[in-house]
């Protein structure tokens, strides 16, 4: 590490110590590039307090020095908001090291986790004690409870318990002017003025610093059923949906869709993998119905897999017999995107549509995708329950790869299209930071804009909160 070269460095090195004040290259490295390549920033020094004080004292520091702050959880984003600018002028504020779970409360259902806590060590510690935190995603490892917050994560299972939003009871915040917001109530219901929390949660760190949230937690499941589903279309997946929820209601808790290409990724570039169904099918339907009851779950779902599969709604379908088979299934989805990798370069698009749309959505978006650049390789997939779906497009066979991704914005332009049409969100739960920031201002509606600007300059007036980001 190098030596710390100003004043403001020395003075932040007194709240947080000096080791957790980074500005060697070698140190400061990981916290400068996003995980796809996207963006690479450049940092004044990466600081790490420990507690929500230290947090407040930082930005009480930066408040004085007009020092931008780029707050950062596990650096999962993909769209570019956890990393600075190429100025220098910005400081990353790192929340690994708030990582205490500080309580579970069996009596309110409830924990207590700060923002540098992991996905996965939340979801741990709710099942040590039989409870369920039910958000889940693939970086769970990596991704903290801070940074799912920022940006209103969803995940497998928003289907049956919603997004991150829908899991928050109270929050802790750091203030711009330092100042901290103790919102940690565990109330279910407060009808006292403005529910401040949800200018928080989705904000991308633009409008406070979120250092620890009360969580719900739910019974947890004793019976999960898993299956894959092979089926003609978007289309008769969809039928398929309504036929799940008549038949298991409230315990449906995921219905993932993926085309057949995506199978085919993975069957090609994952060792290991291999097609559970006898034949090929045009799309699948990964399904999954739990229950906090220890039985009887099996039935239901071989009972309305049989009644799909009469009424011509299924082509065929697998149900997992054992842990390692269920994990088989959704390892087929899960390394999807890993998948696509040596297929060459791709467009992303992380997009919703109401759900009876998805079906027409993924027809017209695949026939603009082909009019820009024939000979792309749509790879659709994603949460069909919830209407979100990950619309990737891979480079033609042999393309080049510049050449492909020189069309990018192109591309984007006639897949958003398709949404706007269908009035849909070109952000699902990635979050708009730095990569669709210039989207915005054509898919929000100008009040709905102009609302936005006034919340931003009312809590954050000097715009040290991750500038740049989002508006």
């Amino acid at each position: 590490m190098t030596a710390l070269p100003d004043p403001l460095l020395d003075r932040l090195a007194a709240v947080v110590g000096a080791r957790h004040v980074l500005t060697g290259s070698a140190d400061s490295a990981p916290y400068l590039n996003e995980p796809r390549g996207l963006f690479a920033g450049v940092a004044r020094a990466v600081v790490r307090p420990g507690s929500t004080d230290e947090v407040a004292a930082v930005v009480r520091l930066c408040g004085e020095t007009a020092t931008p702050i780029v707050p950062q959880g596990g650096n999962t984003g993909l769209v570019g908001g956890q990393i600075p600018d190429r100025s220098g002028r910005e400081l990353v504020l790192s929340t690994a090291r708030l990582d205490r779970i500080r309580e579970v409360d069996l009596d309110t259902q409830t924990m207590i986790c700060e923002a540098g806590v992991t996905l996965k060590r939340a979801q741990d510690a709710a099942a040590a004690v039989g409870r369920l935190f039910p958000l889940s995603l693939a970086a769970e490892g990596t991704a903290t409870i801070g940074g799912n917050l920022a940006t209103n994560a969803g995940g497998t299972q928003v289907i049956a318990y919603g997004t991150a939003r829908d899991l928050v009871l109270g929050l802790e915040v750091v203030l711009a002017d330092g100042r901290i917001w103790r919102g940690l109530r565990k109330l279910r219901k407060d009808n006292t003025g403005y529910d401040l929390r949800h200018l928080f949660i989705g904000a991308e760190g633009t409008l406070g610093i979120i250092t620890a949230a009360v969580l719900k937690l739910f019974p947890a499941p004793r019976s999960i059923e898993t299956a894959l589903v092979g089926v003609a279309s978007p289309q008769a997946a969809l039928a398929l949906l309504g036929l799940v929820r008549a038949h298991a209601g409230a315990a449906v808790t995921t219905f993932e869709v993926m085309a057949r290409i995506c199978l085919d990724f993975v069957l090609a570039h994952i060792p290991g993998s291999r097609d559970p169904l006898a034949g090929t099918h045009s799309w699948y339907v990964l399904l999954e119905v739990s229950s906090p009851d220890p039985g009887g779950l099996r039935d239901v779902l071989e009972h309305l897999l049989a009644e799909a599969h009469g009424g011509s709604l299924i082509e065929d379908a697998v149900i997992a017999d054992s842990l390692a088979a269920r994990a088989a299934l959704w390892r087929l989805r899960e390394t999807v995107p890993e998948a696509q990798k040596p297929e060459g370069a791709s467009i992303k698009h992380d997009v919703s549509v109401p759900l009876t749309a998805a079906p027409a959505f993924i027809a017209e978006a695949s026939a603009a995708v082909e009019a820009v650049v024939p000979g792309s390789r749509v790879v659709p997939f994603g949460h069909l329950g919830d209407g979100n779906i990950h619309f990737n497009v891979s480079q033609p066979v042999g393309a080049d790869t510049a050449a492909f991704l020189a069309r990018w914005e192109e591309m984007n332009a006639a897949v958003h299209a398709v949404v706007a049409r269908h009035k849909g969100s070109i952000s699902a739960e990635h979050g708009i930071g730095r990569l669709k920031r210039a989207l915005l201002p054509g898919v929000k509606d100008a009040v709905e804009l102009d609302l936005m600007h006034a919340v931003k300059r009312a809590l954050d007036p000097g715009g040290l909160f991750n500038p740049g980001k989002v508006l």
